[in-house]
């Protein structure tokens, strides 16, 4: 069974080809970061244009890299929601209009619910270590999502519904790293610049607080860390100041990330205990951040934690082509489906389709 997939949820557009929803034939992302880069940020009309420039010769290359036709095709997935709208409605339409002239059945996906199944796909093991040739042995796990729209935590059950235990009550972790990197002066997008500066910094440096910690719940909470940041730099004279200081530059970071990674894996740590669960799946793109990784294999020794590879963590379209091979789906989409900004996670799966 060969799945053409879509994603177009916000400034990346994505088709990949996924076989029996496990290995992944071809995963092709064209991103728009050089475009926005001049915005400090994702501008939603400019990149739903750049969507429409891109979908057909990403979906031609994703082809290309597997080695197929569209004849070859058994089936469509694409993205629904949640996400900026004009981006999605690129992908969701595009999807429509290939189901219809090529007749093939139309699955729609709930993007997170696509970075929570990530952890199964792959090329030969999945982030499990598992072969990816075999049916996926789902255990319950803790799914943590986080990256520039999200920081959520999940249970996956067994029968792959889906449970929040908490989210953010404010900025995700992933806004929060771009913000403080603007704040900083380093440039769009923050997380990765952040993530290599803290790697030579100082991380008892600065004294940020750890918001939600020590608290009851999974909630996260990260505009006080990000205010905290800010009037650090006003006390140190302001942005303008700190191009002539390198090594403030990077204790800030280090300081930052210390705090962030601090709430991350507290708030994850309490939720496999509440959940008495040992398996724990860290995705979306923070989950690419190497201090966070360094965190999670030294704090968390005692779980099973699933790391998938970093073109996986960032928003594809291959975790889309595999949530609609694993998911019970129970019929697919009409060609009525329109996109959505917000589509509710807990929902079954066929609750997405209409």
């Amino acid at each position: 069974m060969l799945t053409l997939a879509i994603e177009s949820s916000c400034d990346e557009t994505a088709a990949a080809v996924v076989e029996n929803g496990r290995r992944v034939l071809s995963n092709v992302i064209a991103t728009q970061v050089p475009i926005h880069q001049r915005y400090g940020g994702v501008v939603p009309e400019i990149a739903s244009r750049a969507h429409l420039e891109q979908i057909v010769p990403v979906v031609e290359q994703a082809l290309g890299d597997a080695g197929v036709t569209l004849d070859r095709i058994d089936s469509l997935a694409v993205t629904r929601g949640p996400g900026l709208i004009g981006c999605l409605l690129v992908g969701v339409e595009f999807a429509k209009s290939l189901a219809a002239t090529r007749g093939l059945p139309l699955h729609a996906v709930q993007h997170v619910a696509g970075h929570a199944l990530s952890v199964y796909i792959g090329t030969e093991t999945d982030a499990w270590g598992d072969p990816v040739s075999e049916p996926a042995r789902h255990e319950p796990y803790v799914a943590m999502a986080v990256s520039g729209g999200h920081s959520s935590l999940l249970l996956v059950d067994q029968d792959w519904s889906i449970r929040i235990l908490g989210e953010t009550l404010d900025d995700a972790v992933g806004e929060a790293y771009d913000k403080i990197a603007k704040a900083a002066g380093l440039g769009y997008p923050g997380g990765p610049l952040v993530d290599k500066l803290a790697a030579e910094g100082n991380p008892e440096a600065y004294d940020f607080p750890r918001p939600m910690v020590g608290k009851s719940g999974c909630d996260f909470s990260f505009s006080g860390l990000k205010t905290a940041f800010a009037r650090e730099i006003e006390r140190l004279g302001g942005r303008e100041t700190l191009g002539d200081r390198p090594e403030v530059v990077r204790d800030l970071c280090a300081s930052f990330q210390a705090a962030a990674v601090d709430v991350l894996v507290a708030k994850a740590k309490l939720a496999l205990r509440e959940n008495g669960l040992r398996r724990l799946a860290v995705v979306g793109g923070v989950a690419c951040n190497k201090g966070l990784r360094a965190a999670l294999a030294k704090r968390l020794p005692k779980t099973q934690v699933a790391l998938p590879h970093p073109a996986y963590c960032t928003d594809n379209a291959a975790m889309i082509g595999g949530a609609a091979g694993l998911l019970p789906f129970a019929g697919g989409s009409s060609l009525a489906l329109n996109a959505t900004a917000q589509l509710d996670i807990t929902a079954p799966a066929s609750a997405w389709q209409h």
